[in-house]
């Protein structure tokens, strides 16, 4: 048996998926797209006056020397160790749930042990840190 073709068909292109997909990425642009829009109404904000918080967090300052040595509160921690840093972080915490924890790092102390504060911290549940700086005279 043999199989023959009759007449010579043209390949064709069919643009109707061509089209579906188009049709989708405009779609998807249109409705992504953010649109700037100017009002031209002036709008006087209410003010209100309120009392001013009467109570400040606890800080717990940690100075950090530029050979590793810790001071919790100016008082020489006596570790380097994370886990020793934790339970004299509690210790200076007392009852306070979320003390603020300042860390005051030498310029030329190493990242390695103002990390091991933070990470200390982290352990002992107190999420908000904060650094000290000092602005320079020659604005270097």
């Amino acid at each position: 048996m043999q199989f023959r073709r009759s007449g010579h068909e043209e390949p064709e292109i069919n643009l109707i998926p061509l089209i579906d997909v188009l049709l989708v990425v405009l779609i998807f642009l249109m409705v992504t797209t953010t649109y700037a829009r100017f009002s031209e109404l002036q709008i006087n904000l209410p003010e209100a006056k309120g009392d001013s918080a009467k109570e400040m967090p606890m800080q717990i300052n940690v100075g950090v020397d530029e050979n590793g040595g810790y001071a919790i509160n100016e008082a020489a921690a006596g570790t380097s160790s994370v886990v020793g840093l934790v339970e004299a972080l509690r210790t200076a915490a007392g009852n306070v749930k979320d003390p603020v924890i300042v860390i005051s790092a030498d310029a030329h102390a190493t990242h390695q042990s103002v990390i091991r504060v933070m990470d200390a911290a982290r352990r002992a549940g107190y999420p908000r840190v904060t650094f000290v700086t000092q602005s320079s005279e020659s604005g270097n």
